[in-house]
């Protein structure tokens, strides 16, 4: 009877293999993500750089991808409470958020080229496309996620079972860390700035 207590114990304490597998992943974009930063200010340290401001859309894309957060947990709570139409109301508006988020990051690389900060002109300018653009790429990786999240919430039998809520789960933690990674990097940018 004590063994079986403690096996079922530990089978509670244990993390999920996908759960782990997507933490794992997190840490190396962690690592990848640290790597570009200490190199920005290693080579910022080195001389010949550029002096600029980010565009203000740099900013507004951060409010953009903080409500593509709460909309993503809201529609969590949603899926979990029975609230069906409002669960998918808010992975749509997370999804289009995405959206927005990706095409404002489009736009301020865009006023980048404008004020004269061109990839491959000063190396300040190519670490700011290359971060941001590393960014970007993660985004539309959630965004994948996010449209088949989306596809299964109409195209499924609304139901709210244990492997459904691990999917959800595991979109939600990828989402939220694409989210704050963000927050790192804009922060960054504006102490190097």
């Amino acid at each position: 009877m004590q063994l079986a207590l403690k096996n079922e114990q530990f089978r509670r304490n244990k993390i999920h293999p996908q759960k782990f597998a997507l933490w794992a992943g997190i840490a190396a974009m962690v690592m990848l993500f640290a790597g570009f930063t200490s190199a920005y200010i290693v080579r910022q340290a080195a001389g010949n750089w550029l002096e600029f401001q980010l565009p203000n859309l740099f900013y507004i894309n951060t409010v953009v991808i903080l409500l593509s957060s709460l909309t993503l947990q809201g529609a969590y709570y949603s899926f979990k409470k029975g609230n069906e139409a409002l669960y998918k109301m808010l992975l749509v508006v997370s999804f289009l958020l995405g959206i927005s988020f990706l095409i404002l990051q489009y736009n301020g690389w865009t006023e980048l080229m404008a004020i004269g900060v061109d990839l491959g002109r000063n190396p300040s300018g190519d670490f700011v496309y290359v971060i941001s653009g590393t960014h970007a790429a993660h985004v539309l990786g959630g965004l994948g996620v996010l449209f088949v999240a989306i596809s299964h919430s109409f195209g499924l039998k609304y139901k709210v079972t244990e492997k459904r809520k691990l999917r959800f789960e595991l979109t939600l933690i990828y989402w939220h860390f694409v989210d704050f990674l963000w927050l790192y990097l804009i922060g960054f940018f504006l102490m190097q700035g």
